[in-house]
């Protein structure tokens, strides 16, 4: 009797949902549940003496991801520091001036932008802090705002570094740069649909005001909005930090050299350029510790998950019980099935409990219908537009919070449109042969 739960199957099925609980009570931080839990299930199967040797294994696995992402986030957040994205937002302030239409295509314009550094909180305050003043002055609904903020910064996380997409493919294995290339069309269908998104609503806020007289807004923000430090601005090296970005970017995309190898070398100029004094190097570096520390250990947690999960046979055995269950003729699905299952499952799950937990054991069953990995792990991203509506997560709650409107009336009002938004993504992933329809 005691057996037949020790089996690999069950004891697998039995540490996902453990560490799935942990998280998402937060009776453990995502970061300690992925080493604790492997740990504990590793020595009740007997892998007791093999257990160094598979984390090893899962952290060696990931290795290459948590360099692409540390680096990526310091460089990134360097660029922030230096300006380089200050006339930008000068210029859709600018632009948009008092008509709810352009105000609301240049909140997704800023929104798009400030997310390539991979963090929604800063893309938060910094949307926030520029546009809230703008909304309030127009009389415009600030959950607009909260939608294009959230749909746009969602989006944008597909790139290598935002979170998404580094997880997903270091849960099923697969090679970051494999899962995200393809995903590029659909990424790009979706913002076109953020952007129709915002032509729409601001046209339906230009008729609701109606051209009223609304009374000037005070000016101020939010008080925890970011101050900026003027001591750190590098005005002077606007057109050298474009030219090394853009070069960064399309270096990316011909895959000049390996993308951790691009993203370091990168750093490396722009620090050495932006803060050639050592004193400012290190005070950048300790500015953005913190985000990058997360970020690394996260990472490598996630690989010792995974190590254990493959080295003790779980997964395995777990794909094996889940194809035994399968109806017939739906396991040729299973990529656009995980697709569609990703818009509930990212609602109610966090990012690590879903990824680390679910999605691995979907690559396993697929890959016995000939589905490659890096294909479950982009269907597994389908559901990010929803996610960012999650009340798991905590940008949500800052921006709601910086907006002053309640949660629930943010989740209500955006609902609809990020499930239109995902379905724009998963249509043009299908189109393209992101996510193969059926197998082979």
């Amino acid at each position: 009797m005691i057996q037949a739960f020790l089996t690999p199957a069950f004891l697998g099925t039995a540490m996902v949902v453990t560490f799935m609980t942990l998280i998402m009570t937060r009776r453990m931080s995502a970061i300690a549940a992925l080493l604790a839990v492997p740990i504990v299930f590793g020595l009740i199967a007997g892998a007791g003496p093999n257990l160094g040797k598979m984390i090893l294994a899962g952290a060696n696995q990931v290795a290459p991801t948590a360099l692409l992402l540390a680096f990526a986030v310091l460089y990134f957040a360097i660029m922030m520091d230096a300006g380089l994205f200050d006339p930008l937002v000068k210029c859709v302030l600018k632009a948009v001036g008092d008509d709810p239409v352009r105000i609301a295509i240049g909140t997704a314009v800023l929104t798009m932008t400030v997310s390539l550094d991979g963090d929604g909180t800063t893309t938060a305050l910094i949307v926030i802090t520029a546009f809230l003043p703008v909304y309030r002055r127009v009389g415009m609904n600030p959950l607009v705002l909260a939608t294009l903020l959230g749909l746009g910064n969602a989006l944008m996380n597909y790139i290598p570094w935002g979170g998404p997409t580094a997880r997903a493919a270091s849960a099923v294995g697969a090679e970051l740069g494999l899962v995200f290339n393809p995903l590029v069309p659909p990424m790009l269908a979706g913002l076109a649909a953020v952007f129709a998104l915002a032509w729409f609503l601001g046209r339906g806020e230009r008729r609701r005001l109606a051209g009223e007289a609304r009374p000037a807004a005070d000016g101020t923000t939010a008080s925890n909005a970011p101050a900026d430090d003027p001591s750190v601005r590098r005005p002077r090296l606007f057109l050298v930090n474009l030219a090394l970005t853009l070069g960064l970017v399309v270096g990316m995309a011909v895959k000049l050299a390996p993308l951790p190898v691009m993203m370091m070398g990168a750093f490396a100029i722009a620090v050495t350029i932006n803060y050639p004094r050592l004193k400012d190097q290190k005070a950048r570096l300790a500015a953005h510790a913190d985000n990058v520390v997360n970020v690394v250990v996260l990472i490598f947690a996630a690989g010792a998950f995974t190590g254990i999960l493959n080295g003790t046979g779980m997964a395995d055995a777990m794909a094996g019980a889940a194809l035994a269950h399968l109806p017939a003729g739906m396991g040729p699905h299973l990529a656009p099935l995980t697709a569609l299952a990703s818009l509930p499952l990212t609602f109610v799950m966090s990012n690590d409990a879903y990824y680390f937990g679910v999605v691995p054991v979907v690559a396993r069953a697929a890959a016995e219908f000939g589905i490659p990995a890096d294909a479950i792990a982009r269907a597994a991203l389908i559901g990010q537009p929803v996610h960012a509506l999650s009340p798991l997560l905590a940008p949500i709650y800052l921006a709601c919070g910086l907006l002053g409107v309640d949660v629930a009336d943010a989740q209500r009002f955006a609902l609809k449109w990020a499930l239109t938004v995902s379905g724009v993504v998963l249509a043009a992933a299908l189109a393209t042969g992101a996510i193969p329809l059926t197998a082979g």
